[in-house]
């Protein structure tokens, strides 16, 4: 039998009808439901490979989120981030999760994931968080400012400006839908080593809606529940020592580097799946 044997069902979301896969086991109240969140220009199954790993002792749930794969937005519909959480929370309505919930997020998923943690309905529901190559956006611009406006960690901030040059540019007009149909597509598709499947275009939302200077993020709150920092250490986009201060207001942190780039998580997805899991590293140690 198949462990990535696929559950498929559409949810809707106010202003977008949300593909939601399940795989693995039943729902079971004595076991958390893991919720994978993907990034940009990604769909869920950016998530297969671990997916594959996790699906015999796991009940896993991925969706698409409404910029991307097979999920659809409807007229008038939004992508704030706001929007984004309660698709989330949407899903999370609507897919059994008797035990809890595992979240995990890559990229803007990890972004969602932080802004879904912080919000008053993961009470009782969120039992944990992982996230790998998204910062909280609150935190991020707290950080780069400190870095800018402290001699010695200049250059830090400067690098992570350089490594974020992307975000300004696809505030632009045309160009970067030119850059993606023209080029970018087949880089990304050989960096990542697998076919983008949905238009990226659709997902440059994301950055002309909560990317600009007068966006503000939600405001920054307490976390509680344990969470896991992923740090690929070959990530060309964001910064290593952007997990500084997180232990401020995330009570109980652990940072994991990995000797990975962005994609780490589809390159290395057994080594992904044991950090998720370590019982799985002991399964394999004691055969």
């Amino acid at each position: 039998m198949d462990p990535l044997r696929e559950r498929h069902r559409t949810i809707e979301a106010e202003g977008a009808d949300l593909a939601v896969f399940e795989y693995g086991l039943d729902p079971d109240p004595t076991r958390p439901t893991m919720v994978l969140l993907h990034g940009y220009p990604d769909d869920h199954r950016v998530f297969h490979p671990v997916l594959r790993e996790l699906a015999p002792t796991h009940h896993l749930v991925a969706f698409d989120t409404r910029n991307a794969g097979r999920s659809r937005t409807r007229e008038g519909a939004g992508f704030t981030l706001a929007e984004l959480v309660d698709d989330v929370f949407a899903v999370l309505d609507a897919v059994d999760t008797p035990g809890g919930v595992r979240l995990v997020g890559h990229d803007w998923g990890s972004i969602q994931g932080w802004a879904v943690l912080q919000d008053e309905r993961a009470h009782g529901v969120i039992l944990d968080y992982t996230s790998i190559s998204g910062p909280d956006l609150r935190h991020f611009s707290r950080w780069l400012h400190g870095r800018l406006r402290t001699p010695r960690l200049v250059p830090q901030g400067v690098g992570q400006v350089l490594r974020s040059w992307y975000v300004g540019f696809f505030q632009l007009p045309v160009l970067p839908e030119a850059l993606w149909k023209y080029g970018l597509t087949r880089q990304y598709e050989l960096t990542a080593r697998r076919n983008v499947g949905s238009d990226p275009v659709r997902g440059l939302a994301l950055y002309r809606t909560n990317m600009s200077s007068t966006v503000k993020p939600p405001p920054r709150r307490p976390i509680t529940v344990p969470v896991h920092v992923i740090v690929p250490l070959k990530d060309p986009f964001l910064s290593p020592h952007l997990v500084d201060g997180l232990g401020d207001w995330v009570a109980d942190l652990t940072v994991t580097s990995v000797p990975g780039g962005h994609w780490w998580i589809a390159a290395r997805p057994r080594a992904f799946a044991e950090l998720l899991d370590p019982a799985l590293r002991n399964r394999v140690d004691a055969d």
